[in-house]
């Protein structure tokens, strides 16, 4: 290969908008209130830091709020998602922490070993295949049973240490990464090939794409923005 055609290919390579590989999707529901949510909190900060195929995501719920600590990134869209969980995977309550693994199996999280276990048994999220490129997520034509949501999710990935004054957690400071900022749904998708603008990012935001069947059910394809 001369060097002028080596150049060119790597041009190429850099250019290309990037086609998602398949992902586990983790996503914990937590609070700073929460006394028993900072080993759960921990065990998924070290899957992000350790694990490049994990796409995990951390929400923060509202409904400790009123226990003598307002966490600052709760938001109803985060519970509203717990339980739109609770409904597919057929709970009747909510409780933090929860570990959701692919929109398919949940666990507390609190211990890594059987955490890890979970991820590897759980079914991998398969497809349809997903590009993200130019402030457009387009989704492959691929066979599904039901249509499936298309949500956008914002966080932040910087690791925030958040020092708790009061409430359960009184006194801690806990570092907290992928915080889940905004939730939008932009729309369905019925596995014929499609395309949705995304707004442009918040400054310090992150970009993934969830395509999911409805009310909680499972998560049919993920990618990173």
């Amino acid at each position: 290969m001369t060097p002028v055609i080596r150049t060119l290919l790597a041009a190429a390579l850099l250019s290309a908008p990037a086609t998602a590989a398949p992902l586990t999707v983790v996503e914990l529901f937590q609070s700073q209130g929460c006394s028993s949510c900072p080993p759960a909190n921990a065990n998924v900060n070290a899957l992000i830091a350790s694990r490049p195929d994990v796409l995990a995501l951390s929400y923060a719920v509202t409904y400790w709020d009123q226990l003598g600590w307002k966490d600052r990134f709760a938001s109803a869209a985060n519970t509203q998602r717990q339980w739109d969980y609770a409904k597919g995977l057929r709970h009747t309550q909510v409780w933090t922490p929860q570990v959701v693994i692919n929109g398919r199996a949940d666990i507390t999280g609190t211990k890594a070993a059987p955490l890890a276990s979970l991820i590897a048994a759980t079914p991998r999220v398969a497809g349809p295949a997903l590009t993200v490129a130019g402030g457009t997520v387009s989704i492959a034509a691929a066979k599904t049973a039901v249509p499936a949501d298309v949500w956008l999710v914002r966080y932040d990935p910087r690791t925030q240490e958040v020092a708790i004054k009061a409430g359960e957690n009184g006194g801690r400071t806990l570092p907290h990464r992928n915080i889940v900022r905004d939730l939008t749904r932009l729309g369905r998708w019925s596995g014929a090939a499609a395309s949705f603008k995304l707004p442009p990012a918040p400054a310090s935001l992150s970009t993934a794409i969830l395509v999911q069947a409805p009310q909680g059910g499972p998560i049919l394809a993920a990618a990173r923005g």
